[in-house]
């Protein structure tokens, strides 16, 4: 089990598609001050090739006192206020909370659905 990995952040943010890569271009230096923060392991905000305008955002968290600290933090309040200066039109963001991880492929590379280390 990955002990590191508590919560996950899955999301997404739409903007109007000619606004795109001057928004993550604006957003790339908060990007890179969220992955100063401690108990930050993945902060990554991408194009979503399949639909316009979207961003897929995706984070991992230590704990919830790290989320905690990040949502207090200057990147993520001025990640707000900067991907909000174009133009948001939709946007949707999970929480999940981690109790097991483990590799997608067993000993023989197949790649398996099921959780196969876990005990039952």
């Amino acid at each position: 089990m990955n002990t590191k990995t508590r919560i996950i952040i899955s999301g997404t943010v739409d903007l109007p598609p000619d606004k795109l890569d001057a928004a993550l271009e604006a957003a790339r230096p908060l990007i890179e001050g969220a992955l100063t923060e401690a108990g930050c392991l993945d902060y990554d905000w991408c194009p979503e090739p399949l639909h316009p305008g979207r961003i897929r955002v995706f984070e991992r968290w230590t704990s919830e006192e790290a989320l905690a600290a990040h949502f207090k933090s200057e990147w993520y309040l001025n990640m707000r206020e900067t991907i909000g200066s174009f133009g948001v039109l939709a946007a949707d963001h999970s929480k999940y909370r981690v109790d097991l991880s483990e590799p997608v492929y067993d000993e023989s590379f197949t790649a398996r659905a099921d959780f196969f280390t876990a005990e039952d």
